[in-house]
């Protein structure tokens, strides 16, 4: 047992670096960087478990995710394509903000149910800035709109946010147990987010009338730059898309495939950059300060997991409610949300499965075949309870989900930063709503 100054000292790093991210007096990646560094100096953490331990240490399959989507997303940039689609989304709209917002809500939703949250947002971000310049709006509210409809869609699926991997693969559930039980639910909360997305933009979004009929009369095609980019480009993101659809199938992690996608996408795009042919060139635009933020992150959360507050908390929440299935079901719900919402969902889920399984076995003494035991009536809501608060939860804060600490990152970079304060005031009232909706959703399904 690891002695009590490393509990206090990871405690005190967290929450020091914790508060200097939320009052953002110094950038989020220097905060995380150096509470990481802080970690590792002070014995709490050592190289070996930051850098290597798959249980506390950085999660690289999150951060080559981020850096091969980064740089494809570039390239794709390069072509005009999200142009094109942000000059036809605008005109399936009407130029009608409003419309524009609940029709870009709609597919962020779709695309995260369909490939994963973060890999969504950066591609849809790129088409939201275009719309708002071309408008002269604001892309503050629809990035955070897209951000949490991300978080929404994501958490439908198998493979819409990674809590649900992890979870699916230690609950022996399969894709279309997801769908089939988490889908409904997404989509009643995705009804009542774009009700409430009326309610608190529907009067404030406003067009010039000159510049709705200049986009309402732009041809798509006029803003593609390299027609023959643009036709490889599109075959090869589809193709890349494929290959996240059938990435259990074909035994490989979605960081790889963007890996591989990534080189693709630089060998075809290197001729389109005329005032550089070097092919590495794209890797400058990768948006490292995030990249660096995340390596940060997983470091100070894995510390966390290391000197036990996670398994602790994780510990009580199923603890104090034994003997108590409704108790149980509601207590990982949301306590699984408002803990996400503070730290990294990935981390927490990670300390939460082996905790069902053990309660599975004490529950259930004289089951010895492990996927019997785990799809027992009882023990199946804790599951669908865990996916829920995880992935629902990441909506409470800017940097409660990666897809959040993304969208906050490009939208700087564009010159629109997103506060803390900002987020929280949009985000927090839609988890809430959401855990509303899935605890009565839970409670009709299995406990009634």
């Amino acid at each position: 047992m690891l002695p009590f100054s490393d509990l206090s000292i990871a405690l005190a790093i967290f929450a020091v670096s914790y508060g200097f991210i939320i009052t953002e007096r110094i950038h989020k990646t220097i905060v995380a960087l150096g509470g990481a560094a802080l970690m590792i100096v002070s014995g709490v953490m050592t190289q070996d478990e930051a850098f290597y331990s798959h249980e506390f240490g950085v999660d690289y399959n999150v951060i080559f995710l981020l850096i091969g989507m980064m740089i494809i997303v570039n390239i794709v940039r390069d072509t005009g394509l999200f142009e094109v689609l942000a000059i036809w989304s605008a005109q399936r709209a009407g130029a009608d903000p409003f419309r524009m917002l609940a029709l870009l809500a709609l597919v962020t939703a779709v695309l995260s149910a369909m490939l994963d949250n973060v890999t969504t947002v950066l591609l849809m971000a790129p088409v939201t800035l275009s719309i708002a310049k071309r408008l002269r709006l604001d892309p503050v509210p629809f990035l955070i709109v897209e951000a949490i409809a991300s978080n929404i869609g994501g958490t439908a699926t198998l493979v819409g946010d990674p809590p649900n991997i992890m979870i699916a693969s230690k609950a022996q559930l399969g894709y279309l147990q997801f769908l089939i039980v988490l889908g409904p639910v997404v989509v009643g909360i995705m009804a009542v987010f774009l009700v409430g997305l009326r309610l608190l933009y529907g009067g404030s979004l406003q067009v010039a009338p000159h510049l709705k009929e200049a986009v309402l009369g732009l041809a798509p095609r006029d803003a593609v730059q390299d027609p023959l980019l643009l036709r490889r480009c599109v075959w090869l993101l589809g193709l890349v898309n494929l290959a996240f659809g059938l990435h259990g199938v074909l035994h490989l992690e979605p960081a790889t495939i963007a890996l591989v996608g990534a080189s693709a996408f630089m060998l075809i795009g290197r001729a389109n950059r005329k005032h550089n042919s070097d092919e590495l060139s794209y890797l400058a635009d990768v948006e490292w300060k995030t990249i660096f933020f995340f390596i940060g992150l997983f470091i100070l959360v894995g510390a966390l997991v290391k000197v036990g507050v996670i398994g602790m908390l994780a510990t009580q929440l199923l603890s104090v409610t034994q003997g108590h299935p409704a108790a149980a079901v509601f207590s990982i719900l949301w306590g699984s949300a408002l803990l996400s919402a503070v730290i990294d969902n990935i981390p927490y889920v990670a300390a939460m499965n082996p905790l069902v399984v053990d309660l599975a076995r004490s529950l259930h003494p004289e089951i010895s075949d492990y996927t019997t035991l785990v799809h027992q009536p009882d023990i199946l809501p804790l599951w669908w309870s865990l996916a829920l608060g995880a992935c629902l939860g990441g909506n409470g804060t800017l940097i409660g989900a990666s897809a959040n600490v993304v969208i906050a990152d490009l939208a700087r970079r564009a010159g629109y930063p997103i506060s803390y304060r900002q987020f929280l005031m949009v985000g927090f009232p839609v988890m809430v709503g959401s855990l509303l909706l899935s605890t009565l959703y839970v409670w009709l399904l299995f406990l009634r």
